[in-house]
């Protein structure tokens, strides 16, 4: 995995004060979500950043994904929803019910190389765009390495790396949903996370009688800004909204 981004060029041993910044990488991409941008440190993403997003089943990490991806695309950035958990017919109802207005694109893909030529297809089109990739999720794709009778815990991280070899080369941003089991554990965890820029959960409230139920967004890593911050938000028939806010850092 390359964790560099474009450094081509660079010759080995560099003086620190001589290395140019590319301009790409000092924008930042707000999606008009005020806890989504203030979870990423206030100012939203930085192109060729990846993130990893994980919580309680049911808690509605499709459902933010689904409004982040609409928030996106109505700031003009092209957005590849990218989904093996549900069909197209269910997503689209979704996006109904929650009543969403910008028309970002929708595909199936479920091995990265596919995925990924896709992700091609789409820059190609939208060549002055800031692109956006979000997956859903993580462990239904396959890198391709073996036939998907043989995936193994591996898989995952194969998966993840390719991925952000491809973002970290286009300053693409990427969002990948990774599921976990009931008991809150997913496998490869601590491997997975050190891989990302980037490490966001989504629980439920089931300790404080004031917010029961509220589900709980927080941040506990980010390469790109700061760290600690946690939301509370309401989940309603129409999305989410935010009820409270806290900073642990």
């Amino acid at each position: 995995m390359k964790l560099a981004t474009r450094t081509d060029g660079i010759d080995r041993g560099t003086n620190i004060l001589k290395v140019e910044v590319p301009k790409e990488l000092r924008t930042r991409i707000r999606t008009g979500i005020s806890h989504m941008d203030d979870a990423l440190g206030g100012r939203g993403f930085t192109p060729s950043m990846v993130t990893l997003f994980t919580g309680t089943p049911g808690a509605g990490k499709t459902t933010l994904m689904l409004e982040t991806a609409n928030a996106l695309t109505g700031k003009g950035a092209a957005v590849l929803f990218n989904t093996a958990e549900e069909s197209l017919f269910q997503l689209k109802m979704t996006v109904e019910r929650l009543r969403l207005r910008h028309g970002f694109i929708a595909g199936q893909d479920v091995m990265v190389p596919d995925l990924l030529d896709h992700c091609d297809e789409i820059r190609a089109a939208n060549p002055k765009k800031p692109f956006f990739l979000i997956v859903d999720s993580l462990q239904t794709l396959n890198d391709g390495k073996y036939g998907a009778n043989q995936m193994n815990s591996k898989s995952a991280q194969r998966s993840l790396a390719a991925i952000t070899d491809y973002c970290k080369a286009h300053f693409v941003n990427a969002i990948i949903i990774g599921q976990v089991t009931k008991s809150g554990t997913m496998a490869g965890a601590n491997v997975l996370k050190h891989m990302v820029d980037a490490y966001l959960t989504l629980d439920v409230e089931r300790k404080d009688q004031d917010l029961l139920g509220c589900r709980v967004l927080q941040t506990e890593k980010n390469r790109f800004g700061g760290a600690g911050h946690i939301f509370f938000l309401a989940l309603r028939e129409n999305g989410f909204m935010e009820v409270s806010r806290v900073s642990v850092s």
